[in-house]
């Protein structure tokens, strides 16, 4: 009798666990999926990690790739797919590399995929050769243990590998990518289009200029705040159409977000703004090379100091930063914000006041009574406002008797242009990341364009004490004469006139009320990070 009381009792127990594993399962197919859908004003230039130097690229492809160390929200080192190091010597340092992480074609990371990643960024032609410069050599100590010879001593290498992407080896040879895809130079590999990453997202589809979509890796060995089970990532150049498709309902978060539109999404109680202040400092850069010469010209005026100093006194940078950019900004001075390591604020003043007058009398000193012909060149999709920006310095110049023939294009064929010397003038944005240290812009944009050094020189601006100060502050260990040599080098291309800062760019990023995403001043979308409701 309780033979069978109990038999009974064990069915309906299994009906209804069967009953409720139904039921959940049903739940569990009719829950809605997280889409995040990303409005962007820029497309990604292309989807090989190491193939652009580029924050924007860094910003949608840091959640597919992964690097050794990364930064957390407060932009802090923390372990990634390394998981400790230690330096052997000044230029040897040791990573160990974390186990049990799988790659999205379900690979499993070993030290030889570090060793083949960080050869591949270290090419003499790799575009990522501006943070590799100062590796010699990698190798493999065991299958879980990286070693990286040095040059020599250098301070900031967890810097530059924070933006050096870990690829798998075999999934490279086998589809011919051992070299980086370079599409500023027409170099098109099979890593233009596809991915293979151990991040928290994966590659879907691609449609360029239309839409990217990635979806959740299931086996990412880190844990997400929020389970966004797919993003789509659409590049959406034109302002109004961007900010009209966050009202509509078409997107839930866009980057950047219109100045114009702030106050009117601000009022908006469905949506709200997530504000910050950018790393990157917007500068005007000058094409100084004596072979380099603007058309109506019979020789280059940029190469006389005097030139540069005095359209550096036409701009007015604090109408630009008020009427422009709506007081979301200040004028700088310098070239790095002061988060930067290498800031020194004995060089945030004014390196001249606004004067045309006086920037007319310089001119006539030049040479130059009535003026003379240059060019300036400005991307349409990078930088926030930049055509506005662009415009309201042509239009100062003009007042001085500086005829100016402005040209706006896209990002891909401007950064062709202008890094290929061909520029008279043109703008520059500079976060210095991933490093978040000044040798960054010195090495990369203002050291003469040598070897590894000055690979976005593209004005071609070259003093020889300002690279030797370069070259010491890579190698000094010393955190104090570190400094000095930063800031003397600072110095240098302030008295010459070689650029002209002008601001910080706002950062602020628009999304419907229940989003929630780091506005990291780094500009990188850490999306494992955001919340969805």
């Amino acid at each position: 009798m309780i033979g069978r009381l109990l038999r009974r009792l064990v069915r309906c127990v299994a009906v209804v666990g069967g009953l409720t594993g139904v039921m959940l399962s049903v739940a569990a197919a009719q829950a809605p999926s997280k889409t995040l859908r990303w409005g962007n004003n820029g497309e990604v230039s292309t989807m090989d990690p190491h193939g652009a130097f580029s924050t924007a690229n860094a910003s949608l492809l840091g959640n597919i790739y992964e690097t050794l160390v990364r930064h957390d929200r407060n932009l802090k080192f923390e372990p990634a797919l390394a998981t400790s190091w230690k330096i052997i010597a000044p230029d040897h340092w040791r990573f160990f590399i974390r186990s049990g992480v799988r790659f999205h074609n379900g690979a499993t990371l070993t030290g030889q995929d570090v060793v083949a990643s960080l050869r591949r960024a270290s090419l003499p032609d790799s575009p990522y050769l501006s943070v590799t410069h100062m590796i010699k050599s990698v190798e493999l100590v065991d299958d879980m243990t990286v070693d990286v010879m040095l040059r020599g001593p250098y301070p900031v290498l967890l810097n530059d590998l924070a933006g050096v992407s870990i690829l798998n080896e075999r999934w490279m040879e086998e589809n011919n990518a051992l070299t980086p895809s370079d599409p500023a130079k027409g170099r098109v590999t099979y890593t233009n289009m596809r991915t293979n990453g151990t991040g928290p997202f994966r590659l879907v589809s691609r449609q360029i200029d239309a839409e990217t979509v990635l979806e959740r890796f299931p086996d990412w060995w880190d844990r997400p705040v929020d389970k966004i089970d797919r993003v789509v990532f659409r590049p959406i150049v034109n302002d109004s159409t961007r900010v009209a498709g966050l009202l509509s309902g078409q997107l839930d978060l866009i980057s950047p977000t219109p100045l114009p539109d702030i106050d009117r999404i601000r009022k908006e109680p469905s949506l709200r703004l997530m504000e910050a202040q950018d790393l990157r400092v917007v500068f005007l850069v000058f094409n100084v090379a004596p072979d380099h010469i603007p058309d109506g010209e019979s020789k280059n005026p940029l190469t006389d100091r005097r030139v540069r100093q005095a359209l550096t006194m036409a701009i007015d940078v604090g109408s630009i930063t008020s009427r422009i950019m709506r007081n979301l900004t200040q004028p700088i001075h310098t070239l790095i914000a002061p988060e930067v390591q290498g800031y020194d604020a004995s060089l945030a003043t004014p390196r001249a006041a606004f004067d045309p007058d006086g920037a007319r009398r310089l001119l006539t000193e030049a040479g130059y009574p009535v003026g003379f012909n240059l060019g300036m060149d400005c991307p349409v999709d990078r930088f926030v406002n930049a055509e506005r920006v662009c415009q309201a310095i042509m239009s100062m110049w003009a007042k001085i008797g500086v005829k100016v023939s402005f040209t706006s294009m896209r990002y891909p064929v401007y950064m062709t242009k202008f890094l290929g010397g061909k520029s008279d003038t043109y703008l520059l944005g500079w976060a210095n990341t991933p490093q978040i240290d000044a040798f960054s812009l010195l090495n990369n944009a203002l050291h003469t364009k040598v070897g590894r050094s000055g690979t976005w020189n593209g004005g071609r601006y070259s003093n020889p004490d300002l690279d030797a100060l370069t070259e010491q502050a890579a190698v000094e260990m010393d955190p104090a004469r570190r400094q000095d040599l930063l800031t003397q080098a600072f110095r240098l291309e302030r008295a010459d006139f070689a650029t002209v800062p002008l601001y910080r760019e706002p950062m602020i990023l628009a999304a419907r009320r229940g989003v929630e995403v780091p506005a990291s001043a780094d500009g990188r979308m850490r999306l494992w990070l955001a919340r969805m409701d």
